[in-house]
């Protein structure tokens, strides 16, 4: 029997009948106004007196914050009460004996009053403060929407933290921005950000004509432009009925009406007209006179990419008029894609098709669709409710049987993006929208780490049914071993309930039924599932990685803890310990690669070409041929200066079609600049912009040395003695814990997304080609021509900030517009951007009124002076940052 009855009692603490008394929801209610801050005091504890190393904490680094709780009511005297938080970072002491703090799940943690608790007096703020593990970098390392439960008394959220804004609680970082002394990075002020953007100039419109995005292969331009002001007429022949469609909303979108006598266009499919690197799968050749463009693709896909050529064209605003030119071009990767986390927090439909309509203007044609994990199970399974009646929403039930625990900020109720699911109808129009656009959706179910809400709402379905009296059918699809209660920590902090058992026959059933009904879904929308998505990652007891050691063998520099009550995961099935005494299995290790070749058998049998995996998942299987599957896909996301520059070859070598995924230039969950305001976790990298995205080199990954720097700021070195066959595509990630709302969602991948669309359809001359041996090293080696680079980025970045900008405006999306770069110098304010033609604007009366700053007539100013950036549209502008005459920033807000 799995044991939910013990967790519920550790949990729970109150009766579990009843009715809340008065004087409960009388604290409750009271508790609700209190004043919350969070200040986060050392990121580098450790060298400042703190034993991180005894706590347990993780390479030994931990940090100090202070919680401080202010009570606007009467004296609260009270020990019956908790406040419930999301703390991605465990707390590993409480420097307050009146208060403790207790991990539950996930992120989900509980603040209470202790024994020694005196009370909270009127008007009186008292003060918690806490030892963390790791740093606290960020200030969405701290999540909003603390709630207090007393009793069964109905919780409610803590006002001061419900909100996305959080410097409403979360007090600046001040000095504390640094992860460790060796800590070179540069914080994003106004005056380091002027430094930055100094090389970018704004080019002329002349210097942009002719530009198409993504960049070609070749383009010749020809003196005069075409007119498209009188409308277009379309003649599209070798393209779906959808996709025609498609191509109409486009034209709509960019302000283009369809008309009889208007610029005429025409497309043609003609495969055996191409040859050379041009013949493949979405080559097309443009050719645009005065009066009409005619488009011939290698296939669909071809035709289709050149008409989005052709639109790229088409200015951001002004009249419609585009260059004369003739192009031929094929794109650089097979696989170009984007994977969207809808797991962790969800995101609305409505978004997803706005994302398939811009990666389908860039031609990126990979929807990689992480639909489950953790924190939620986001697609309706037929024959499966509790999937999404439990697994997909999440709320305050310590017993998790109506629902998942809250994590990630989503407070006690589900009315919010941490609940949320598609319905079979939403998921097959999801696909026929991708399918129209030529983007193949792969869907993702995370396995056998990353599984608990398909675990925890399998529990669920499992209780219904016995208590039904259907034991039979309760374990059809059961996904624990009931024998394993084995002490195991993931990556994420959640217990042995975040991985399925792969050792059991109804673990198999589950993913058969799952990957045979998601398979009729793309059936029926017409896209026929050719790719599965394995997940497989990190399927492993993090406390028992390279960061602890025991406390009875220490080893310096890790965090002590006592090992002996650590288990692998499963370590304790009875299942699994049988399978590894059978010897098909060679230890409990190797479970998560025996688990993908079982599952790849199942992909085979549904008729499923291809399975892919995230590279940890397949580390223990010899090569690709070992699996039931023709071919075999990772994605690879180790990060460089790891020895990512040299581990991706293994995988080439091994069979494998690498998708070059890697963290610290891909993640879009990461921030875009060193500043504790922007958003995002920071495990890979402090910061990956546009510029650093559109520098990326995915095919000579040691290049990458030469150009970038390390977590830290640092250089480092790269040199690869493997060959090294090349890449079969690059993939973006916008992993979601951070990433609550869809506002949010599309600032994290725009304007970044249009870098990565640029790298993975086009090769830039300044990347080198893969040499064995060849080494790079920032700093030292000058192989890399680093004016191309520049000139190359000088286009691109105008590009973004003239044109392509103003195109996501119309399109409604939510991105982020790049922050000033500004300084006062003889008492001129100096402004600059790093995406020429984004407006910029000053204020000299704190915010009252806003003045457009002209670069040809920089302003005296004198006192302090607020900048922005602003959309050319007007509707949106970025976070606010006051100067001195110093040219220091003073302080920053949230855009209004």
């Amino acid at each position: 029997m799995f044991k939910l009855s013990l967790i519920a009692l550790t949990l729970l603490g109150v009766a579990a009948t009843g009715h809340a008394s008065l004087s409960d929801q009388q604290v409750v209610n009271q508790i609700s106004d209190f004043g919350v801050t969070y200040q986060v005091n050392d990121n580098q504890a450790a060298l400042h007196g703190t034993d991180c190393a005894a706590l347990g904490a993780d390479y030994a680094a931990c940090n100090r914050a202070t919680i401080t709780l202010t009570n606007h009511g009467s004296a609260l005297n009270s020990r019956h009460w908790a406040i419930y938080m999301s703390n991605v970072h465990q707390t590993l002491r409480v420097d307050n004996d009146q208060f403790k703090m207790t991990h539950l799940t996930g992120d989900l943690t509980r603040l209470e009053p202790t024994d020694k608790f005196t009370g909270i007096g009127a008007g009186q703020s008292v003060q918690i403060p806490v030892v963390n593990e790791y740093w606290q970098l960020f200030i969405t390392d701290v999540m909003p929407r603390w709630y207090v439960t007393a009793g069964e008394a109905t919780p409610k959220i803590i006002t001061s933290t419900d909100h996305e804004d959080l410097s409403r609680f979360v007090l600046p970082l001040g000095d504390h921005w640094r992860r460790s002394a060796d800590d070179h990075n540069i914080l994003m002020q106004p005056a380091s950000r002027f430094m930055q953007n100094s090389d970018v100039v704004t080019l002329p419109a002349s210097a942009l004509r002719g530009q198409i995005t993504p960049t070609p292969l070749e383009v010749k331009l020809r003196p005069h432009d075409a007119d498209l002001s009188r409308g277009v007429s379309l003649t599209l022949n070798g393209l779906s009925a959808e996709t025609v469609e498609a191509v109409k909303q486009r034209l709509t979108l960019l302000g283009l009406k369809e008309t009889p006598d208007g610029f005429a266009i025409t497309t043609q499919t003609k495969p055996g007209h191409f040859s050379g690197i041009q013949a493949k799968s979405g080559a097309y050749e443009l050719d645009i006179t005065p009066r009409r463009a005619s488009i011939t693709g290698y296939d669909a896909a071809g035709a289709f990419y050149g008409l989005m050529s052709l639109l790229s064209l088409v200015p951001g605003e002004g009249a419609p008029q585009i260059a004369s030119l003739e192009a031929h071009d094929a794109p650089r990767f097979a696989w170009r894609g984007a994977l969207l986390d809808v797991a962790r927090n969800f995101h609305s439909k409505e978004a997803v098709l706005r994302l398939l309509d811009q990666m389908a203007a860039w031609k990126m044609n990979r929807f990689h669709f992480h639909l489950s994990d953790d924190e939620g199970w986001r697609i309706a399974i037929p024959g499966l409710p509790e999937l999404t009646d439990v697994g997909a929403k999440r709320c305050h039930d310590l017993t998790e049987q109506r629902c998942l625990l809250p994590q990630l900020g989503s407070g006690p109720f589900s009315d919010n993006n941490g609940s949320g699911y598609f319905s079979r109808d939403d998921y097959i129009a999801i696909v026929k929208y991708a399918q129209a656009r030529h983007i193949q959706v792969i869907p993702e179910i995370d396995m056998p780490a990353h599984a608990r809400a398909a675990v925890i709402a399998m529990e669920a379905r499992y209780r219904r049914l016995m208590a039904e009296g259907k034991p039979e059918e309760a374990t059809r699809y059961r996904l624990i071993d009931p024998t394993d209660d084995s002490q195991t920590t993931s990556v994420q902090f959640y217990d042995r309930t975040s991985y399925l058992n792969p050792c059991i026959e109804s673990t198999q059933r589950f993913v058969d039924k799952v990957i045979g009904d998601i398979q009729a879904m793309h059936q029926e929308a017409g896209q026929p599932l050719t790719v599965w998505h394995f997940g497989g990652d990190e399927a492993k007891n993090i406390r028992l990685g390279a960061g602890y050691s025991d406390r009875r063998d220490p080893k310096p520099g890790t965090g002590l803890r006592d090992q002996r009550y650590e288990n692998l995961p499963w370590q304790k099935s009875a299942v699994c310990q049988a399978l590894v005494k059978s010897g098909k299995v060679e230890n409990l290790a190797h479970l998560p690669g025996y688990f993908a070749l079982a599952v790849s058998d199942i992909v085979n049998r549904h008729g499923i070409g291809k399975m892919q995996a995230w590279q940890d998942g397949l580390k223990d299987v010899s090569h690709a041929s070992a699996f039931a599957t023709p071919r075999v896909g990772v994605n690879f996301w180790d990060t460089l200066y790891w020895g990512g520059y040299d581990s991706a070859s293994d995988w080439a070598q091994k069979g494998y079609d690498v998708v070059i995924s890697s963290p610290d230039y891909l993640y879009l969950d990461f921030p875009y600049e060193v500043n504790p305001l922007e958003r995002g976790y920071y495990w890979g990298t402090r910061f990956n912009d546009e510029r650093k995205i559109f520098g990326f080199a995915p095919d000579n990954l040691p290049q990458n040395a030469e150009t970038s720097v390390d977590r830290d700021g640092n250089a480092f070195s790269a040199k690869s003695v493997k060959p090294w066959s090349g890449a079969y595509g690059m993939s973006a990630q916008l992993w979601s814990e951070t990433v609550r709302t869809d506002a949010q969602m599309e600032y994290m991948l725009y304007p970044r997304l249009l870098a990565v669309a640029e790298r993975s359809w086009h090769r830039a001359s300044w990347e080198r080609d893969y040499q064995v041996g060849q080494e790079y090293a920032g700093g030292s080696t000058h192989l890399v021509d680093q004016q191309a680079r520049l000139h190359d980025w000088q286009r691109f970045a105008n590009l973004l900030g003239q044109r392509e900008l103003m195109k996501l405006d119309k399109a409604g999306i939510d991105y982020r517009l790049p922050l000033p770069g500004a300084k006062i110098a003889n008492g001129v304010l100096m402004m600059n951007v790093a995406l020429p033609g984004v407006a910029l604007e000053y204020s000299v009366d704190n915010g009252a009124t806003w003045q457009r700053y002209d670069v040809r007539r920089p302003p005296q100013v004198s006192g302090g002076v607020s900048v922005r950036s602003v959309s050319r549209d007007g509707q949106r502008s970025s976070r606010i940052e006051t100067l001195q005459s110093a040219g220091e920033a003073l302080a920053e807000v949230p855009a209004p």
